[in-house]
């Protein structure tokens, strides 16, 4: 998976820059959420694996369905990652996309794994100290994960925080290992 993120990282922050200097992050956002939609369909997906059908003929059918829903530079953007083979990739350009928006909107999404179950006042700690890492609002969802055996593991965007007694154990067999 990290592949395919690698891959749309770079198309997210083109449609980024773009919808920000226009102003239209949230038109940008509906565009993305159609036109992924569209893409996941299974017909549209069946359209657009056929390889008896050329790029035009897919582009043509793929945008009969968006024409209503993406503007001219969204139908850019299509012909553009039909181009490239890379029209597949429009559900994680935008889940990056929202990823973008959030970032630069100030607010970070947070999961914290824990082993146990965390108390108000030790779920609040936590966020204030992410917040005072990250310099921005951290929104923190707490999912419990016996297997950690114990401590805790944070997931922020790309940034994993592992305290887990797990990942302590992990690292200290990597180490003997090497």
């Amino acid at each position: 998976m990290a592949e395919v993120t690698t891959i749309a990282r770079p198309y997210a922050e083109a449609v980024y820059r773009i919808a920000e200097q226009g102003d239209a992050l949230d038109k940008w956002s509906q565009m993305l959420e159609f036109a992924s939609t569209v893409v996941n369909d299974p017909q549209m997906q069946a359209v657009i694996g056929n390889p008896r059908l050329t790029a035009e003929q897919q582009r043509n059918a793929f945008l009969a369905v968006c024409e209503k829903s993406i503007d001219a530079q969204g139908v850019n953007m299509v012909k553009l990652l039909l181009e490239n083979g890379r029209l597949t990739l429009l559900p994680v350009i935008r889940e990056q996309f929202e990823l973008l928006r959030a970032l630069h909107g100030g607010v970070m999404d947070t999961e914290i794994f824990s082993a146990y179950p965390l108390s108000d006042a030790e779920k609040e700690d936590l966020v204030r100290r992410l917040e005072t890492k990250y310099k921005r609002k951290v929104e923190a969802t707490v999912t419990l994960d016996p297997g950690l055996i114990g401590g805790v593991r944070i997931v922020a965007g790309d940034v994993v925080i592992d305290a887990s007694v797990r990942g302590q154990l992990q690292n200290m067999a990597f180490t003997l290992k090497s």
